[in-house]
């Protein structure tokens, strides 16, 4: 965990994600990128010089056979406030709308149940669990299914909520994010969603695996673009100024 933090440490940063006396929610949907990123945050508050609070925040969904009371204890252990947030999801895109891409009408209504969350909390901060390969596939989704070279970046403000997403896993492999869940034993909630596993998301993560296998580092070399490419909120030149 203590290489974790450092990452965390490192991210946060160099990307000057919080500011003093903030209160940071972590968007947790029980997978194992938003626990760790909860967990990290938890213990970074202890020493980081920079004083800020963490709450945890879930939106239940109504997807079948999804506990997190589990997550709950988890939190009462690292001494973080959870709000649980019931939203019929599930029953709006799978039962009502019946979608069959339903990935993006979900996002939206998680993302803007959230907002509101966020908004009756009074917090402005958010911190989402996207780690480093989420980056690069990001970066090649947008480049083969849209033709335009961009990305998420390691901090988003958003306009019209007043809400500022910051993602402080950046740093972090899928790999050691996994082992690191793995040796914590943090309580994943499995999600059961029938559109799990079949996204354009997991298309380019097994094409990134094939390319890897003739092109050593791809992901790393790809990463390292991005952040010298003039690519909005990414350089880090930028960030020092």
């Amino acid at each position: 965990m203590q290489h974790i933090l450092g990452l965390v440490r490192r991210c946060v940063e160099d990307y000057h994600m919080i500011e003093p006396g903030e209160t940071v929610a972590v968007g947790v949907s029980g997978g194992k990128d938003s626990l760790l990123t909860l967990t990290a945050l938890a213990r970074l508050r202890r020493f980081y010089p920079v004083p800020f609070q963490v709450h945890a925040i879930t939106l239940e969904t109504g997807t079948p056979g999804m506990s997190f009371d589990a997550v709950a204890d988890l939190c009462r252990d690292l001494e973080v406030p959870y709000t649980r947030i019931s939203v019929p999801v599930y029953q709006i895109v799978f039962e009502e709308r019946k979608e069959k891409n339903p990935c993006s009408l979900c996002a939206k209504l998680r993302r803007g149940s959230l907002n509101t969350a966020l908004k009756d909390l009074g917090i402005s901060k958010i911190a989402l669990g996207h780690h480093f390969d989420d980056a690069v596939e990001t970066m090649l989704m947008n480049l083969l299914f849209e033709g335009r070279i961009g990305c998420f970046q390691p901090v988003t403000y958003l306009d019209r909520s007043g809400i500022t997403q910051i993602r402080p896993l950046l740093y972090c492999h899928e790999d050691e994010v996994r082992r690191a869940v793995a040796k914590l034993r943090l309580p994943v909630v499995q999600n059961p969603c029938p559109a799990n596993g079949s996204t354009r998301r997991q298309e380019v993560k097994e094409l990134l695996l094939q390319l890897e296998e003739r092109y050593p580092n791809l992901r790393q070399k790809i990463f390292g673009a991005m952040q010298r490419y003039p690519l909005y909120g990414w350089n880090l030149e930028e960030m020092e100024k």
